[in-house]
């Protein structure tokens, strides 16, 4: 036994060496030009260190000479410019098509002596190229033999924001008004944190990230003229600058572009106490005009690669007033900036169209300053409908245009959270529409819980960090950011093998695939057809009490233009005066939507069971997954059954029948038990239901007041809708008794 047992070990260490020694045989060079970009080298590194991790050996070299492919394998990485490429490309080695690659454009080809050729369209294009190398070869583990593949993004800005703000508001000041600070926003500070986040959008091909705030030059510009503006100590001033030269250099390596977006008329707190101003202007005044001039050309020759995003609004009211501030303020400073920073080409300005009339500011706007983009809501501040029509579509198409690049933002998503979200056919078919229905040519991204970023909602031993929980949600949309049109059999066999990945087996991730699809189809229709707002006023989650439903138009803050953007159709009141009227109904019913959201929960849950035997990796996830598919359930079920005791009511308004009202009691009793199961499904599992909790959130009831949060959790909610029901049934024996109601 001894000696069989040492004959085995002496032809295991053989074959090990043997094997390592074939290894080490093909060790691998890759090539980039002694001059290559940042991009181009952290491409290369990515591909190094996967090799590397697989195969022991795989070194960068930089020459602009034929490399000496003795005893290695070749990569030839670059843009089709650069000389090393460039030689592959003269002596036929490597054909392009047409007049060459498109900007972010790459190609991958084995040459005929076994050199693999990375090329770009530009920079961008050759880390690209390297990162879906990088992806073969982890699939299979080796290089491929025989390789000729090109690819090339549809939208030309691809990327998610950050909220710097938080759930609340801070003591003294107003919305969207929050320092940078290592108190308020400590992952600002953290690096490691920087370098796996970038790492992770890059992997996704996203090219921009934006960073919200409502006044953010005070935290990050001193001005000679008014010194006193400063709103951070020195100290987390100098940090501050550190920390926006690192996020801009590590999001150029990595092909992404870092936008700042600002609010106007904001101030800084301490110029606006130390000049008798309230902080947030409705119209313009000389100081502050001058004020903000400086901040905008002081932040563009201190950080010159970061690009600008204007909110007009929100502040600032009257037409007039902001195309003033936007042509005599706000360019202008963008272009003092420039000559600071001996800029000879105007960088992209981004104007939102949300709260100012975009159609009167741009024309006047461009006459000042070429290089404008454009971004307006999907949506809203949810996701109900990919076919975007009426008065929305129209500014889409006019934003479209004028020549710069639009951007769709899918904006807050107040509609989805808390729960996880990943129905890529419906993300696709949105991607799609704003192509061909809006002209878009560009993607602005809102995380699943945009106030507490970066913490996910969930109620956890230690945070989720939402990248990471919600990595479906950005990789869907990235993906079809960059084709929206991918077969759906290739497509569907990839998000299989995406989540087989996650979850251990191809068959768990069939069904968690199909799960997510239909789940998420549940939300966008509750909304569309029962909702009171598109805006983050309404936690959708938290539901909807019954007059809310059946008179909504009083709950309506301000007239919206969200309606006429959904798929045509009626709501509650409307279909229930067509009822009774004997007319023929049109488009989407509430019926319709109630049978729909019972049908795709149900699927949904069934889908989501299965999976479970299959599931042998991540098992703490996938029952958290599995929870959220049985809290929309359960919204669902609240949503249909309250919505047909809406429906029972407003008949009984038109025939003033008992037995309507009966019914509509047996209803919300209904809806009362779905919302209950719906509080046992949540309170042990999320923080909250919505992740801004201030007095601006109105439906069901008010979020709360300065630093007292409420009604943000769904037990908070049952006490109230414990009392709707308990009020109702006494109406109605009252209206039994002839009594009427009180």
């Amino acid at each position: 036994m001894i000696l069989m047992s040492s004959v085995l070990i002496r032809c295991f260490l053989i074959f090990a060496c043997l094997a390592y020694s074939g290894l080490r045989a093909e060790a691998i060079r890759i090539v980039i030009d002694p001059q290559a970009a940042p991009r181009v080298e952290y491409g290369a590194t990515r591909l190094a260190e996967a090799l590397k991790t697989a195969r022991g050996e795989a070194a960068i070299e930089r020459t602009s000479l034929a490399p000496n492919a003795a005893g290695a394998r070749l990569i030839v990485v670059g843009n089709q410019h650069e000389e090393g490429v460039r030689r592959l490309i003269d002596t036929g080695q490597v054909k392009l098509k047409g007049d060459g690659l498109r900007a972010e454009g790459f190609q991958l080809d084995t040459c005929p002596d076994g050199t693999i050729a990375v090329t770009g369209g530009d920079n961008s294009g050759a880390l690209y190229g390297c990162l879906e190398l990088t992806r073969r070869f982890d699939e299979t583990g080796k290089l491929p033999a025989n390789l000729h593949f090109a690819d090339a993004p549809v939208f030309k800005l691809r990327g998610p924001c950050i909220g710097m703000q938080k759930t609340y508001i801070l003591p003294g000041r107003h919305v969207y008004e929050y320092p940078y600070t290592l108190e308020l926003f400590p992952f600002f500070y953290d690096k490691a944190f920087w370098r796996e986040y970038l790492d992770f959008l890059a992997d996704h091909r996203m090219n921009t990230l934006y960073l919200w705030n409502g006044h953010p030059f005070a935290s990050l510009v001193k001005l000679p003229d008014y010194p006193y503006a400063l709103e951070v100590s020195e100290a987390i001033y100098e940090k501050n600058v550190e920390m926006m030269r690192f996020i801009t250099r590590e999001a150029d390596r990595r092909g992404i572009w870092l936008v700042q977006m600002f609010y106007n008329i904001i101030l800084s707190k301490p110029f606006a106490e130390h000049n008798g101003l309230p902080t947030q202007l409705q119209a313009p005044n000389p100081i502050a005009a001058d004020y903000t001039r400086k901040s905008i050309t002081a932040f563009v020759e201190q950080y010159p690669h970061v690009g600008l995003m204007v909110c007009l609004g929100e502040a600032l009211q009257g037409i007039d007033n902001q195309v003033q501030w936007c042509t005599q303020v706000i360019l202008p400073g963008v272009k003092d900036g420039m000559k600071a920073a001996g800029l000879t080409e105007e960088p992209p300005v981004i104007i939102r169209t949300h709260a100012t009339d975009a159609t009167v500011v741009m024309p006047t706007a461009l006459k000042i300053y070429h290089n404008l983009y454009t971004e307006t809501k999907f949506n809203g501040e949810a996701l109900t409908t990919w076919q975007v029509r009426g008065a929305w579509q129209q500014l889409h198409l006019a934003m479209s245009r004028l020549g710069g690049i639009h951007l769709i933002n899918v904006h807050i998503l107040a509609n989805l959270e808390p729960f996880r979200y990943g129905a890529q056919r419906f993300i696709q078919q949105c991607m799609q529409a704003a192509r061909d229905r809006l002209g878009a040519l560009g993607l602005h991204l809102y995380p699943l819980s945009y106030w507490n970023w970066p913490d996910a909602p969930d109620k956890t031993n230690m945070p989720l960090l939402q990248y990471r929980r919600d990595w479906i949600w950005y990789e869907a949309w990235a993906r079809y950011a960059w084709n929206p049109d991918i077969d759906p059999a290739t497509d569907r066999a990839y998000w299989i093998g995406r989540l087989a990945a996650v979850y251990g087996t191809p068959a768990a991730a069939a069904q968690i695939l199909d799960a997510y699809n239909d789940s998420g189809e549940c939300a966008p229709r509750i909304l569309r057809r029962f909702g009171i707002t598109d805006g983050n006023r309404q936690t959708m989650s938290l539901g909807m009490t019954l007059d809310e439903l059946v008179t909504p138009e009083k709950y309506r803050p301000f007239p919206t233009l969200w309606e006429s953007e959904s798929p045509p159709g009626e709501r509650l009141p409307e279909y229930a005066d067509r009822e009774w009227n004997h007319q023929p109904h049109a488009g989407e019913t509430p019926p319709q939507v109630i049978r729909e959201i019972l049908d795709y929960s149900q699927k949904a849950v069934a889908e989501i069971d299965a999976a479970g035997p299959e599931v042998t990796k991540n098992r703490a996830e996938y029952e958290r997954l599995r929870n959220d598919v049985y809290c929309i359930r359960a919204m669902s079920q609240n949503y249909a059954a309250k919505a047909n005791a809406a429906l029972c009511v407003l008949r009984y308004q038109h025939g003033h029948d008992i037995a309507d009202m009966e019914r509509a009691g047996r209803y919300l009793a209904e809806s009362l038990d779905h919302y209950r199961t719906l509080m046992r499904l949540t309170r042990g599992t999320y923080l909250y239901a919505n992740s801004m909790q201030t007095s601006q959130r109105r439906i069901p009831v008010c979020g709360g007041d300065l630093g007292q949060p409420a009604n943000y959790h769904w037990t908070q909610l049952l006490p109230l809708y414990e009392k709707e029901l308990t009020d109702f049934q006494h109406n109605v024996a009252l209206l039994k008794a002839g009594q009427g109601c009180r």
